[in-house]
């Protein structure tokens, strides 16, 4: 296999440009669905297993299992229940974001001294206050840390998942370039996969930084 240079690269991305825009769209919409899925659920079973020891007994194990088994263990079932379109390779990539987010956010959710808690509760306040205005700040550095790392994993599932589906998206035009020898193509397609990858982390990076600006 011959490698490209970087100029026949180039020239591939603009004379590809709309096809690989089109990959992209693809990619990003499956990505942004499949990591909004995993910061609503993550989030919402963090929130659980503070307050409730059932919760962490049933939901611990869980969200373990579905970081444990490979994507490629999960896709067939989800993708027979589903079908092969972009819902279900998002929920595909869900069970990959939500692990980081919400150990994370459980992490963080449970770092904060015992004397701030029992300060709040001796003047009153309510468990809603105690969780709004002490629990989530001083979670938001490890929420966003998962939230960074589940970010970039969302790029990686969905690649993973339009590897398997073939039907469209980035990852379809690695894999078909690859397997037919296109190698300025393929070249070509990863650098507009690496831009998205470093779109998605970047994102919520500099969202950290404004948060953090502001307080």
């Amino acid at each position: 296999m011959i490698l490209p240079g970087p100029t026949e690269v180039a020239i591939t991305v603009i004379t590809a440009f709309p096809i690989l825009v089109s990959d992209a769209g693809v990619t990003v919409v499956t990505a942004a669905l499949g990591l909004a899925a995993g910061i609503i659920s993550g989030s919402a079973l963090a929130f659980a297993m503070i307050y409730s020891r059932t919760a962490v007994a049933v939901v611990h194990p869980f969200v373990l299992a579905l970081r444990i088994v490979p994507l490629v263990a999960i896709a067939p079932l989800l993708f027979l229940w589903l079908g092969h379109g972009i819902p279900a390779r998002a929920v595909l990539v869900s069970t990959l974001t939500v692990f980081p987010i919400t150990i994370a956010s459980l992490d963080g959710l449970r770092s904060v001294p015992c004397e701030y808690l029992d300060a709040a509760r001796s003047v009153g306040a309510s468990p809603w206050k105690i969780f709004v205005l002490i629990r989530v700040p001083a979670a938001a550095g490890s929420v966003f840390a998962g939230v960074k790392l589940a970010a970039a994993l969302s790029v990686t599932g969905t690649v993973v998942a339009e590897f398997i589906t073939l039907n469209a998206g980035l990852g379809y035009r690695v894999f078909t370039s690859a397997t037919t020898l296109r190698t300025t193509r393929l070249f070509a397609a990863l650098f507009v996969l690496a831009l998205v990858g470093l779109c998605f982390y970047g994102g919520p990076a500099l969202l950290e930084r404004r948060v953090q600006w502001q307080e």
